[in-house]
């Protein structure tokens, strides 16, 4: 008798739970949904001891690299970058002045951009530049049809002085912030 009881009280209770928290589901809220992610990334990074850059000599190119950029080759993320930025931090601690300059490559090798910056001898500091593109910065074509990076620095200093710090180099690394609209 108390079996059945307690069968015909799990009966009951299963019936009136199913009843009572059951409510029709809204997925419409998809269509409302706008998912915005914000993808940030190092691009490159350069370092050259002043050692390297006095053998090279003075007046010439003493570094130059061309780095493979195919963050947005597929046409999907192309087409729905928002706005990018991409921030350069330059650190000399050589006795040489130097110009360092970046180009936005595309597939069939063509400059799209440059950017350009002459670094002073040291003590230069640490020098920091952004560069917007989309709303109020460059066009966002430039970085959707880069495929390369070409990275050339070159001494304007002499090729004999010697900085007075210890283990004196160039520092030269960038790092990217990509915004997405994916709906």
């Amino acid at each position: 008798m108390k079996r059945s009881f307690y069968l015909l009280l799990c009966i009951t209770a299963a019936l009136l739970l199913s009843q009572s928290c059951t409510e029709p589901q809204d997925f419409s809220q998809f269509e409302d949904l706008s998912i915005t992610p914000t993808l940030a990334t190092g691009l490159f990074y350069m370092e050259s001891d002043e050692e390297t850059i006095n053998e090279a000599g003075s007046l010439v190119t003493f570094y130059s690299q061309t780095v493979n950029f195919d963050a947005f080759n597929e046409q999907y993320v192309a087409e729905h970058l928002i706005e990018g930025t991409i921030t350069y931090e330059i650190v000399n601690t050589t006795s040489k002045q130097l110009r360092i300059t970046i180009e936005f490559l595309d597939e069939a090798g063509n400059t799209l951009d440059v950017e350009q910056f002459d670094v002073e001898a040291d003590p230069s500091g640490t020098n920091i530049w952004e560069v917007a593109y989309g709303p109020g910065g460059k066009s966002l074509d430039i970085l959707a049809n880069t495929s390369s990076l070409r990275i050339t620095a070159f001494n304007f200093g002499d090729a004999s002085s010697v900085s007075a710090q210890t283990e004196p180099k160039i520092k030269f690394k960038s790092a990217a912030e990509f915004l997405f609209r994916l709906k």
